[in-house]
């Protein structure tokens, strides 16, 4: 007992944990591996057995309690393999972590080899199958060429074509196996397990364990003393020093960076960068911010732990937060199913291609294929900042050191990967490499633990390290002359005295640094004001926890507004991601807590940049800022591994019992179980750590009563930190159904969580300013948040139709089962338009459309507008569009019950444990769905602005007959945000239309006009109604005057301004209310304007007139405030019911003398005419030479816009040349210039009472004042309004 005392107590600050045997249990024997996938057509020698943890030492660490079958499963994903004499038995290493529950984790470091099998019965077992084998195929003399076999897959793509001709005769040997001529051999593996990733240390003292065993003469220890060494007298190296500790033969180094350096990450990121070149790489990294599901495929385990931990440490300061499995063992293979962001390794078999692997889902996949040096990547994501720059700055890293940045060539220098570059394939590029190139692959090999005892030899010589004594020995037994060697062990000697393997880790880990720190650097400067907007809320660390679902803690919406435009797309996905989330956790949890390391290095950062480079926040630039101190962080770790500062006490001779575990070459011995459960007593350092951690114990215990306890506040932590904490790994011990099940429940409850968390986030920043007042948070979404919103809804429901599939159609599940769903609608139809039964009662035209027929609701209708735009290639984008169109018809929810409806369907398509097939569940997801109803989404329309809608058009007439009669030909031209439609003739007395044309986007006016032939060429129109076929948005266009000669204003055009029309109720039914208008609160009664039929008798008073002045400008003002993609229609805001226009027409109505006896009405245009005649005759008179100079301008202007108003081809009437006049003195800033002239002009007493208020002056200058504010904006005209005005 007193041992595991003295094994726990020192734990923390071990260098290793465990060390772990793998292999054959001879009592059991033979179990095939069902859970990797039996292939019994296979011959037996390639099938999987049951592997078993033979041994591991110590019995057990309370830090880090020994996981049994974990450990054996990730040691040999793939359990045992056989081979015999003829085939290639090169050892291999890889390693493997295990992320536990807090999301802590622990390395294991796997040297497998193969041992002869001993064991008479596992030979004749072995050999029964064979005959069994054989005599159920006959035909397979030769084996099957896909294998399953681990060491097979292990082996790296490089080393399968040894070459043809050995390979072929291989493999009709190495089918057959007869126990008489064969020799057995069995995979054996050796583990270190360790709380750090010291890969290169690990490595290389397990191969040098693998060395003692296989070396003609027996290692200068017992194998336990190395074992017990590295188990209880190596510590961990303190942050910022190196520690040198003792294999077998040779001495290893390893450092750990200091508290303010990037954190330890020991694979190397050369070899990354080699396997995928650097523009995948970067892509690869985006992908992994945006946290999407990746994939990684390679038929080495080590390249899948490379590429992975490479990529999450390059994600500095941010951590990956969501499931993550370098290594899937092949029982694990349905957690690929997993609906949530992932990051997985699947090994892939020797031969299979990638087309032959299902996956459940890969809308949102980023798929490596390591091998082949290509990934595939999702649709549609936004790129990197900066990402030429970017790439450019690691190319020049990867090239000082010899890499290529393209990838899948072999580096120039020494290799790093764990396969060997094939001499043949680097001699072609440099000749003259040839004989440095034959000695790096030895060391390469060597380091692999590749090498047989004759090229060990010349390698230890080569090393230059060896004893004298050794080196004798060596010569004699491998008949090398050692004077010959001398030369080249010259070559081998780098500078200092380190051995060419010291130096190429220590270049390895130069190279490391420097390319973290590029990255690092990026997000030093993309985040380098972040702690501006961090909202600090909360009193105390409890209160914050509780209330953690419901605080806003990041202030998003500044954050952007003060990022350069082209980082947006970017930094919008990036900040809703689970990763920033936590980052702003830790941020908060910082104020009572001690920093987490990884933000503590990161704000260090942040505040050396701030001394250096005292910039304004408000300054963001989206100029590339290159990293600085590349030189300096690759001397840091140079200093460290030049000059050791520990050393750990040497292997010694234990108290063993004698004659236990006699050498025999060849075979790992079993160690002495006793010596190695025990660390020893007298051990400094292992005090020392006790001590402390007594210390520490005493200190939780005082604080425990005044905070929260512990474990309270690990569960509230999970819950708080929202969805894919809590399934970092799957528990890969137990894999009963149970387990399975309540894995996939968690998933169920999970993307429901997350279904209410975004459903809610989209209507907190939908409704905005609103919202806010209620207590939700920030206000005012952008056009660009709104987007990766949305994107990240369609994400979550591809992930949640992906759950539980039975079977893999297509990349996109959801837009599979629309298929399925379309394919049995089309199909029922058929058979009901061939049976004649009446439709039912046809559905009652709504009031609010006059002659506009309704839409009918219909998800194969959606699909089928879908389907027929050319521009989507994809079915991941025709299921979003789908989503898109839906979300803005209001009808997402509906279609998606309907679809749900069908549930012979889903449980054709769904296994049991699916999201889709949970009842509750999905009636609150729909339910959930249904709440965005609430607000208006432009989601479809405002991202396929290139396809074509069909619009129809109704004109409404006031009186049945004013248009029955008209003999007139009628024309209309509709115009929106992103063009217009060009002139459309309509049919006589044909009042409806329909015209295909691009996407206007949202409509603002319909130009409305007729060519005034033959004798009733009147016509009094009510208003236009425009719908969008698609979409089903109607728009309103209200007129309410004459079109004709000699009426009303005698205009034969208007330009009528629109409005969404609110759908009715009953056409309406379930889709819930809408947000009221952008442009007025929802409250206020509307006012009614001058313009409009009803308002002639209706006389304002001027308290309201000049009311109605002031919201119209100072709407126009918070136009120009908003963010440009999100500024909506000027023309409303202009020329609307509530626009400025229409205040002016009132101010100028005010104590107008109109209507006169038994003349026709005079309209504000005479008046202006009148007053331009005036000034004409004036000048020419010469009166106006008097006045100063400007004055005499400014009427110049005013005369030449009326002529030239009044002269254009079109026939717009009276009030129309107001309302044109008004725009053109808005957008030129002439307005506040002509009132006075006009005010001056003596016609003004002919044609206005005492009383008006244009002849009041202290409300024009007033009136003026406010005009004023509208020259700080630049107010552009849309072309419908001043078509065939000639300035």
């Amino acid at each position: 007992m007193s041992g595991t005392n003295a094994a726990s107590g020192a734990a923390p600050c071990r260098f290793a944990h465990y060390f772990v045997i793998c292999g054959i249990d001879t009592e059991t024997g033979l179990e095939p591996d069902e859970l990797a996938g039996e292939n019994f057509e296979q011959s037996p020698l390639k099938r999987t057995f049951k592997s078993k943890v033979l041994a591991h030492y110590p019995e057990n660490v309370e830090w880090n309690p020994f996981d049994q079958d974990a450990v054996n499963m990730l040691c040999m994903p793939k359990g045992l393999s056989f081979r015999t004499q003829a085939d290639s038995r090169e050892p291999q290493f890889h390693s493997f972590l295990i992320t536990r529950e807090d999301g802590s984790r622990t390395y294991g470091f796997v040297h497998t080899f193969y041992e002869e099998v001993t064991s008479p019965q596992i030979c004749s077992a072995m050999q029964t199958l064979y005959q069994m084998h054989q005599a159920e195929n006959p035909s397979s003399a030769t084996p099957s060429s896909s294998s399953s076999s681990s060491m097979d897959s292990l082996a790296s793509s490089l080393d399968e074509a040894d070459s043809p001709s050995s390979s072929s005769c291989r493999s009709a040997a190495c089918g057959g196996y007869d126990a008489s001529r064969d020799t057995l051999y069995v995979s054996k593996a050796l583990c270190l397990i360790t709380p750090m990733p010291f890969m290169h240390g690990c490595r290389r003292f397990l191969s040098q364990m693998h060395r003692a065993v296989t070396a003609a003469s027996p290692p200068p220890l017992p194998l336990e003393s190395y074992v017990h060494n590295i188990l209880y007298e190596v510590p961990l190296p303190p942050p910022g020093r190196s520690l040198k500790f003792h294999g077998v033969y040779e001495p290893i180094v390893c450092q750990r960076p200091g508290p303010g350096e990037l954190p330890l990450a020991d694979f190397p990121l050369g070899q990354t960068f080699t396997l995928l070149g650097v523009e995948n790489l970067v892509q690869l990294f985006n992908c992994t911010l945006l946290e999407m599901q990746i994939l990684l495929y390679s038929q080495d385990y080590q390249r899948l732990m490379t590429v992975a931990e490479g990529i999450t440490t390059l994600l500095f300061p941010f951590q990956w937060q969501h499931v993550y499995v370098p290594i899937l063992p092949a029982s694990l293979l349905h957690f690929l199913d997993a609906p949530v962001p992932y990051l997985m390794g699947l090994q892939s078999k020797e031969g299979t291609d990638r087309s032959k692997l299902e996956l459940p889902q890969e809308a949102n996949l980023c798929f490596v294929d390591i091998d082949n040096h290509c990934i595939e990547l999702p649709e549609d994501f936004p790129q990197f900042p900066n990402k030429p720059e970017f790439i450019q700055e690691l190319s020049e890293v990867l090239l000082h050191y010899g890499i290529s940045p393209v990838g899948g060539a072999p580096p120039t220098s020494v290799p790093t990967s764990s396969t060997t570059t094939t001499p043949g394939s680097v001699s072609t590029r440099h000749p003259g490499l040839k004989s440095q190139q034959a000695l790096r692959e030895l060391e390469d090999d060597g380091r692999n633990g590749n090498l047989g005892g004759e090229q060990l030899a010349v390698l230890e010589l080569l090393q230059g390290n060896a004893t004298l004594e050794r080196l004798q020995a060596l010569a004699k037994r491998t008949g090398v002359r050692v004077e010959a060697l001398r030369g080249v062990g010259g070559e081998g000697e780098a500078q200092g005295g380190r051995t060419a393997v010291e130096e190429e880790e220590l270049r390895n880990a130069k190279l490391n640094v420097q390319l973290r720190e590029v990255f690092a650097s990026r997000f030093t400067t993309m985040f380098a004001d972040y702690e501006a907007f961090v909202i600090q809320s909360a009193p105390d660390l409890e209160s914050w926890l509780t209330n953690r679902e419901q605080m806003h803690n990041f202030d998003k919406a500044s954050f952007l507004s003060d990022q350069p435009e082209p980082y947006l797309p970017f930094l919008s996905h990036f900040i809703e991601t689970q990763m920033f989330a936590t980052f702003i956790d830790n941020k908060i949890m910082s104020q009572w807590e001690e920093k987490e390391p990884l933000l503590r290095v990161f704000d260090g950062r942040i505040d050396k940049a701030r001394l250096y480079n005292v910039r304004a926040p408000s300054l963001r630039s989206s100029n590339y800022q290159r990293c600085t101190i590349l030189k300096e962080s690759a001397q840091a770790i140079e200093q460290r591994l030049m000059k050791i500062d520990h050393t750990a006490i040497h292997p010694h001779l234990l108290d063993m019992k004698i004659g236990q575990g006699k050498y025999e070459q060849g075979f790992f011995p079993k160690l002495q179980s006793d010596v190695l459960s025990v660390g020893p007593t007298n051990n400094k350092w292992s005090n020392r750590t006790a001590t402390a951690q007594r210390r520490k114990d005493r200190h939780r215990q005082q604080t425990e009563h005044l905070t929260l306890d512990n474990d309270l506040k690990e569960k509230y932590m999970q819950e708080a930190r929202s969805l894919g904490k809590n399934l970092r790994q799957p528990k890969l011990s137990d894999l009963s159904p149970a387990v399975i099940a309540q894995t996939n429940w968690k998933f169920v409850e999970g993307l429901l969580k997350e279904c209410r968390m975004k459903t809610k986030r989209m209507l907190v920043e939908k409704m905005g300013r609103e919202a806010v007042e209620l207590g939700h948070g920030e206000a005012n979404i952008t056009g660009l948040e709104e987007n990766t919103l949305i994107a990240s809804l369609c994400d979550l429901l591809e992930r949640i139709w992906s759950h539980g599939l039975q079977v893999k159609q297509g990349k996109s599940a959801l837009w599979s089962h629309l298929l399925h769903y379309q394919a049995r609608e089309e199909k029922l139809e058929q058979q009901q338009a061939e049976s004649p039964v009446s439709n039912g009662p046809e559905r009652r035209k709504s009031e609010s459309s006059i002659g506009m027929p309704s839409l009918r609701a219909s998800v194969i209708q959606d699909m089928r507008h879908i389907q027929s735009m050319g521009e989507i290639k994809t079915d991941v984008g025709r299921a979003r569009a789908w989503i898109r169109l839906s979300l803005e018809k209001k009808l997402l929810s509906q279609h998606l019950k309907q679809l749900l409806s069908r549930q012979a369907l889903t449980k054709k398509l769904y296994k049991r444990y699916a999201f889709l097939r949970c009842e509750e569940e999905k009636e609150q997801f729909l339910f959930h769905l249904l709440s965005l109803n609430t607000v208006d989404y432009f989601c479809f329309t405002s991202v396929f602005t290139t396809i074509m809608i069909p619009y129809r058009a109704v004109i409404i007439p006031i009186k049945k007959l004013s248009n029955a009669m008209t003999t007139s030909n009628p024309w209309v031209c509709v115009s929106g945000e992103l063009g217009d439609s060009g002139v459309r003739q309509i049919t006589k007395n044909v009042l409806e239309m329909t015209f295909d044309c691009q996407n206007l986007g949202k409509l603002t006016t319909v130009q409305l006009g007729h060519d005034n032939s033959g004798l009733l060429a009147k016509w009094l129109v009510d208003c236009v109604m425009v719908r969008n076929e698609i979409t089903g948005h109607t728009y309103k266009f209200p007129c309410g005057r004459w079109l004709g000669k000699g009426v009303d204003d005698g205009s034969l055009e208007r330009v009528l301004i629109g409005e969404l029309a609110l759908p009715n109720a009953d056409e309406d039914s379930g889709r819930g209310c809408r947000t009221p208008d952008m442009q007025h609160s929802p409250g206020q009664t509307r006012r009614v304007s001058i313009t409009s039929m009803g308002g002639r008798g209706y006389k304002p008073t001027s308290a309201q007139i000049q009311e109605a002045i002031g919201e119209a400008v100072n709407s126009i003002c918070k136009h120009f405030h908003k963010p440009e993609k999100e500024r909506g229609s000027l023309t409303i805001l202009l020329c609307g019911e509530v626009g400025l226009v229409g205040a002016l027409e009132q101010f100028f109505h005010n104590g107008f003398k109109s209507a006169r006896l038994f003349q026709k009405t005079v309209f504000v245009w005479d008046f202006v005419e009148k007053a331009v005649a005036y000034m004409e005759s004036a000048d020419q008179m010469g009166d106006m030479q008097e006045t100063a100079e400007p004055l005499g301008l400014t009427c110049v202007s005013l005369c030449h816009y009326v002529s030239a108003i009044n002269s254009s081809p079109r026939n717009i009437g009276k009030d129309g040349k107001f309302q044109l006049l008004v725009c053109l003195g808005a957008r030129d800033r002439l307005l506040i210039q002509w009132l006075p002239l006009l005010v001056e002009c003596p016609v003004i007493q002919r044609m206005y009472e005492e009383s008006a208020l244009l002849r009041d002056r202290t409300t024009v200058n007033a009136l003026i004042a406010v005009l004023q504010t509208l020259h700080d904006f630049p107010i552009t005209l849309e072309a419908s309004l001043v078509k065939g005005i000639d300035l």
